[in-house]
């Protein structure tokens, strides 16, 4: 078989006689705990949390060796860049004023008027609160969103 593949048989021998070295054995480690630690935290750490997690556990490693194995492992986090409002630059179309500060009405359902209100809470972030008005019974009704 070595005739025929052109290989020597000294290098098909020393194949058979190859043991793995301890780095490689400590990177199939390294590599098993970082997929537990990433799947634990369901996608999200990259290579400087993952190696503060594995040197809590004891176990010493740079951030550049935790990349290259992540890069090995071809996994990736999850990043969602945080909501920053911006200032629209295009042209705002303005619309009729079909109420012309009228507030008046003789019956229900004639006008309605509604508000939307953003709220910060530390819990969920940004919340919307829409609120909807019936002039005639002057009745709130609300709606909120997360």
């Amino acid at each position: 078989m070595c005739s025929v593949l052109n290989v020597p048989s000294s290098s098909f021998y020393k194949h058979l006689k190859h043991k793995e070295s301890n780095r490689s054995k400590e990177n199939k480690m390294l590599k098993e705990r970082i997929l537990e630690i990433y799947n634990v935290s369901k996608g999200r750490y990259r290579a400087p949390k993952i190696q503060q997690a594995l040197a809590t556990e004891g176990i010493k490693i740079s951030v550049k060796r935790t990349s290259k194995l992540i890069n090995i492992l071809g996994i990736r986090s999850i990043i969602v860049k945080k909501f920053r409002p911006t200032s629209s630059k295009g042209k705002i179309e303005s619309r009729e004023n079909v109420l012309n500060r009228s507030f008046s009405t003789t019956n229900i359902n004639q006008k309605w008027v509604t508000d939307i209100t953003y709220i910060h809470t530390l819990k969920d972030g940004w919340c919307y609160l829409a609120s909807v008005m019936d002039l005639f019974s002057k009745k709130d009704s609300w709606i909120l969103f997360f």
